[in-house]
Parts: structure tokens; sequence; C-alpha cells
């Protein structure tokens, strides 16, 4: 009843004497303060979209094309096309004060169609992608239509400071490749992993595919990528993701690590309070859409949709298909700690609490005594659970009462923070420590992370920090945008001492516990928990830490990073499993509006045959070089193909999932999208803020992040190239195979990294470079 009286802000009755008002001013300030935050935001979007529907013109420059209007009109010259007498006679009489009217519309006329015009030919220039395809060979010279493209473009993208949405409207549509370029495409990628009658067959099934069915699915993808935005997008969000019915933990969210290798502070509430008001400020920027969107090479956009939901956002579980809500406001952060749950206010007396006022929050939740109500401590199971079992579970229990208002309490959220019990701890000599770290931001307990939000704060008891990320909404680099952001003024958020800097103004709200009557469905809970330990047990990871070489070697050798991994990854999996199999590497197609992700497949003719060189002891050094330089450039090639659009399996997705609508049935569609991921591999990125200055702050990065093996008989690996010299791996697998194995697929890692960097420092030795002359510079 407490809880109940409390949250009465207005109440009132009739009596003898007349009408006997109630209302608490500190509740209804709330609630007006709440009220003029909302109005601030409808403007501010209002302005914003304004300014991103004219832009790369100002909106300013309005106002200097009237004055010119003004001018002409009253120093007796006619407008362009005589606009301003045009639109004169059409005004109810020819005073000073109409003429003044008539030279604005004209004005406004002329300004609309410079804009779209701007906006427009920046549109066309975007759809180019020949800069891609440019060789970056030092010596090689770069196109003339290239160097005119860039110049053109280079001058519109910089003429106004952009919004975050302010090329939305600019960036082109994912283009439709045709049926014949996929299937040339699949039919070459599976080659080294079909033997001469498979691929005959194979072969046999793609040009049925192509002749006849085919045309008629292409059909209806051309009409969808005329009429839609993205025509991949909305479907692989609604299949992939929200119909999938598997657990998300392990399954679908994926975790990021701390900077291992730097220790803020090891106090857990000043670590969480400064993290809680950085992820905060991050949140303003995307509401104000001052942050600046991601530019290729400072000129060339990304799309900037996947920001819109990342905070107030949760995955709501359905008996068939799942869907995502997002909130427009959220004035609150849900606290988990030792199982109880709280509501804690971001929000008081009109304005953002401080990082200080904010370690006084957790600080009272670190220090109270509360225990938590029967099944509370594992209720966060339920999100670990089958869907649609939560789903159902959801719907009997959850829809009325105490527990439908907390529940909705902790969706409408702007994020989750978990005070977790335990450190999370790092030491070089103990390798073991960081796979922990790993696991416990990987899925924790099982009930300590709450798997639908769109993403969960973790704060260990050493004040090191993580997340566990929901996928659906976003991908890995909007979160590692996020992150990046964070370490980048997280280094100056602490005193000596080690606590947030500053002094609180005033003593901020005590969060407040969430109330649960969860005895009704103690039965469910308890399954859910049992499901989770039993899904967490099966899964190992292993998170290796490579200091011998990294991307400067690389960039020595002349070959890309990511492609001098992926080859690595290629000789590793091999010698793993004595077979080469469908690997998995995520690209990008942001260069696109609502583009998300295409994959890149490593395992090519050419990789497979420098695997097999690298495996013959009679093959040369030389010719094992060349053949490492042939495999790199056919998947720079794949990499530039996906990001471009032209990739293979978006594609094939959006054909399968039409025939199942229209109640086709295909061979080569169902074998396709039937074959297994054995290696699914992902690059996580780094650099996409000015804010962390890696040459004064080295240690000021990531460790990166991971995610679960998507086949049971293969591995999960994602990677991040740390800087020079540091490479860090996080590779999953299953325990219950028996040819899967976290440690011995690491050392194969280790041992083929080693192998590729012997094998180019003999190359280098047997060919050095020619010395330059000192005196005129000249080969000697």
């Amino acid at each position: 009843m407490a809880e109940a009286h409390a949250a009465v802000a207005f109440s009132f009755a009739i009596t003898h004497e007349g009408f006997d008002i109630n209302y608490d001013h500190e509740v209804l300030n709330l609630v007006w303060n709440s009220g003029v935050r909302s109005w601030k935001k409808r403007l501010g979007r209002a302005r914003n979209g304004v300014r991103n529907g004219v832009y790369p013109a100002h909106i300013q420059s309005l106002w200097l094309i009237s004055a010119i209007a003004l001018g002409l009109h009253f120093a007796g010259y006619q407008a362009p096309f005589n606009l301003t007498n045009r639109i004169l006679v059409h005004l109810p009489s020819n005073t000073v004060n109409w003429q003044m009217t008539a030279c604005f519309l004209a004005a406004l006329v002329v300004w609309l169609s410079i804009c779209f015009t701007m906006r427009y030919t920046l549109k066309l220039l975007l759809m180019y992608k020949g800069w891609m395809y440019e060789s970056r060979a030092p010596g090689s010279r770069v196109s003339l239509p290239t160097v005119l493209w860039v110049a053109v473009v280079r001058v519109l993208s910089s003429w106004n400071k952009p919004g975050l949405y302010s090329f939305q409207g600019s960036l082109p549509r994912l283009p439709l490749p045709s049926v014949k370029d996929t299937m040339t495409r699949y039919l070459r990628s599976v080659r080294p992993l079909l033997d001469d009658e498979n691929y005959t067959r194979m072969e046999r099934l793609a040009n049925e595919f192509e002749q006849t069915i085919g045309k008629k699915l292409q059909w209806y993808l051309i009409l969808k990528s005329w009429w839609s935005t993205n025509y991949v997008s909305d479907w692989w969000e609604e299949y992939v993701y929200l119909r999938g019915r598997s657990p998300l933990c392990v399954n679908s969210n994926f975790y990021g690590t701390d900077a291992i290798f730097m220790n803020l502070t090891d106090k857990q509430a000043a670590r969480a309070a400064n993290v809680i008001s950085l992820l905060l400020n991050f949140r303003r920027l995307i509401e104000h859409q001052e942050l600046q969107p991601i530019m290729v090479q400072g000129m060339i956009p990304l799309c900037s949709w996947q920001y819109e939901r990342t905070f107030n956002t949760a995955r709501v579980p359905g008996l068939e298909t799942d869907r995502i809500i997002h909130y427009r406001d959220s004035n609150h952060i849900v606290v988990l700690h030792k199982g109880c749950y709280y509501k804690m206010l971001i929000y008081y007396k009109g304005r953002i609490l401080r990082p200080c006022e904010l370690q006084v929050q957790i600080e009272e939740i670190l220090k109270g005594k509360a225990t938590p109500v029967e099944g509370e401590e594992h209720l966060a199971a339920l999100t670990a659970w089958n869907r649609s079992k939560w789903a159902e579970a959801r719907n009997t229990f959850f829809s009325w009462g105490v527990n439908q208002t907390s529940l909705r309490t902790i969706e409408s959220a702007a994020f989750v923070l978990s005070l977790d019990d335990e450190p999370f701890e790092f030491d070089l000599a103990r390798p073991e420590l960081l796979d922990n770290f790993g696991k416990k931001l990987l899925h924790g307990n099982g009930y300590n992370r709450w798997f639908d939000k769109c993403f969960t704060v973790c704060v260990g008891t050493n004040g090191r920090v993580g997340f566990n990320a929901e996928h659906t909404w976003a991908d890995a680099p909007v979160l590692g945008h996020l992150w990046e952001y964070i370490f980048g003024d997280d280094i100056y958020g602490y005193d000596e001492s080690g606590n947030t800097k500053g002094t609180p103004e005033f003593q901020p709200p005590t969060p407040t516990r969430l109330p649960w009557d969860l005895k009704p469905c103690m039965a469910q809970i308890e399954e859910a928990t049992i499901d989770v330990t039993k899904l967490i047990n099966e899964v190992n990871l292993r998170i290796l830490v490579h200091q011998d070489y990294g991307k400067g070697f690389m960039k020595k050798c002349r070959i890309s990073p990511d492609a001098f991994i992926q080859m690595a990854l290629q000789l590793a999996y091999y010698r793993d499993a004595g077979r080469f199999s469908l690997t998995y590497e995520a690209s990008m197609t942001r260069l696109f509006r609502e583009g998300r992700t295409e994959t890149v497949r490593p395992c090519t003719i050419e990789s497979s045959a420098w695997v097999k060189a690298m495996q013959n002891p009679d093959t040369t050094n030389d010719e094992r070089v060349k053949m490492l330089r042939a495999a790199c450039d056919r998947h720079q090639l794949g990499y530039q193909d996906a990001m471009c659009g032209r990739g293979i399996d978006r594609h094939l997705f959006c054909l399968y999932v039409v025939s199942k609508y229209l109640e086709v049935d295909s061979p080569f569609l169902n074998e396709v999208l039937s074959e297994p991921w054995r290696l699914s591999t992902s690059q996580t990125p780094h650099g996409q803020t000015p804010k962390m200055d890696l040459k004064k702050h080295p240690n000021c990065i990531s460790a990166g992040g991971g995610f679960g093996p998507v086949a049971d008989d293969g591995y999960g690996v994602s990677y991040i190239i740390a800087g020079e010299n540091l490479i860090f791996f996080h590779i999953s697998a299953k325990t219950t195979c028996q040819q899967t194995d976290v440690h011995r697929f690491a050392q194969n890692i280790s041992q083929a990294l080693s192998d590729i960097r012997s094998m180019f420092e003999q190359h280098m030795k047997d060919h050095p470079k020619p010395a330059k002359s000192l005196t005129n510079g000249k080969s000697t």
C-alpha cells in the first residue's frame, strides 16, 4: 500500500464543507518537467527534420536568397522566371506587404530548388562505387573519374556541418544484383568445398533455378527494391531475428569488454556512475542529432538509421514472432543487484544527474540489505528461455497488476545496469581470467542479464565494465561506436581516490525496488533457469591475446590486415578440422540507406590453394607468398563487392523469402539456405570516433567482444586489431561437440600467424629492398 499511496500525485474528495483537494508538489513537479522535456524534444526533432530535409544546403541561406529577391524586386529587376510577379497576381492586393510576401515566396521556391538540386546531385554521386576498387598499392595512380568524383563529393559533403541523420535522404538504395551474377559468384564460392561430382550437381541446380523459378522470384524483388527503402533490411530483421525461437542468450546476443590494459578505478559505484553519465550524454547527442555521422575517408557517409533505437528499446517475445518496442523518452534506468531490481531516476530537478550524484544512488543500492522476493533472483532467466515459452509466460503472468507495471518499467528504461557481486579480472600470466571475463559478459549466470533489453551494462566489484547487447535493433559497430565514445572521456572522470569528480548539489532521489508477485509463475522461472544453465554449460569461450605483431607488420607486407587475418583463420581451421568449411565474415552495407550487413565468403579457390601449399613441404616460400597475395586480393574483391551491394547471401535470402510467400519449392534455395556456417567470423571495428586518441592513451582501447557459435559443430570467432602489435581473438564453440575445442583452435591460430610471419620474413630476407643512394635518391 505504501507504494500505491506514493504513486498518487493528485486526489480530491467531496465533503460537507465542499471539495477537499490533496496533491503532491514534488510528483506534480516531476510530471511538469517531464512534459517540458518532451515538448523540447518534439521541437528539436521538428527543427532537425527541416535541417535534414534541405541538407547539404544551409537553412540560413533562405534569408540570403530572400534578401536578394527583395533587392531585385524593389530595384526594378525581375526575379528568375519572373517568379515574384507571377506569384503577386494570385495575392489579394499589390501593397508593399504583399509584394514582400511575394518576394519571400519566390525566394522560397528558388531556395528549395537549389536545396533539392544539391541533395539529389549528392545522391547521384554517392551511387558511384568506383573509388572502392581503386588500387591502394604504393605508387599506383587514381583514375581521373574518381579524382573528379572525390573533388565534388568533398565540396558537397563539407558544405554544411551535418547532423546525425543529415545524409539519410542522400544515401542511395541498396542495388539488387541480377540472378545470373549471384549464381556465378555463388558457384565460384563453393568450388573449394565440393568435389567434382557435387559441384556438377550444384551447377545443374543453379542453372535450373536461374532459367526457371529464379526469374519470377527476381521480378518480385525488383518491385520490392523500387517500393521499399532497402529490399533486405526489414525481412532480415523479421526472419533472421524476430521469428527466431531459440534463446537470445549465446545464440543471438553479443558482448563487449573493457579496456583491459587500464584500471581507472577499483570502486564499483564510481565506475558505474561515470559510465551511466557518459551513456546518457551519448543518448542526448543522438536525440538532438548532434552526433556526427561516420564518414569513410572523411567524406563518404555511412547510414545512421540504426542509432535511433540505441536506447529505450526492448525486444518483446511473441508466440510466433517477437517485436521491437522503442520508447521516445525514458527518465530512468533499471539496476539489477543480487537478484533485486531497482528503478533509478536519472533526471531530477529539470536536469540529468551528474556522475557524483549517480554514484550516491548506486552506493545506496550496494549498501542496502535488500533480499529478493521469491522468484525474483532468477526472473531474468525467462529472457534467456525459448521465445515462445517466454511469450506464453508473459501473456499469462505479466499482463496485469504489479508484474505488468514492473516489466514495463524494465522495458521502458534507457538501459539495464547489472552490478555484479564478483570481479572482472585480467592477467596476461593467467589467460583463464580473461576467458571468465568474457563468459560473464556473454551469458553471466543466465539470470543476471536482461537479454531482451537493448543492452545491459555489467560492472564488476573491481570497477571493470562490459556489456551484453540484443542483436535485433543494431549491429556490433553501433555498440562499438558507443563504447569508444565512453572510453574517450572515461579516463578523465575520476579523482585521485577513484571516486567520480565533483560534489552533489542535492540529495538525489533514492532508487526504488520494483514489486513482483511471482509465486504463480515459479514453475516457469525454475524451468527457464534449468534450461539456461544447461545452455551456458554447453558453451566454451577462449580469448586469445596475440602480442607478437599486429597491423604494423601486416601493412609492411602490403596486405590488408583483415585479409591477412582471414587467411590465418583459414589455415588454422584446415589444420584443426582437416577440411575446408563454409566461412562467414560480416561486412557492412551502410553505404546504402538502412543498410546492415552482407556476407563475405573468405574460403575461396585462391585461399584453399594457398592453405594446401602451406601444408605441402615441396612448395617454395616464394610460391607461398605469391599465392597468399592472390588469396588476399580475391578476399578484398569479395569484401568490396559485399560493401557495394554485390554480395551473394542477402540476395539468395530474399529470393528464398519470396519463394516461401509464393509457396514455391526450390531445391537450389533449400540446399543453399541449409548449409551450416561452421566458421563464423567478424571483425570489431575501432577508430569510429575522434575522441579516442590512441597515440596519447595507447591502452585506451577495448579488447573487443564476441558471440556464440552459429553451428553446433563450428566456431564463432570475433577479432579486433587493437594496435600495431596487438590482436584479440574471441573464440567460442560448443562443449558437446567432440570435433571442436576452443583452446586447440586458439593454438592453431597462433601457429598460423607465426607461420605467416616466418614466411614473409624469409621472403624479405631473400628479396631485400634496394638501398637508396644518399646523393641522388636513386637505387644503388
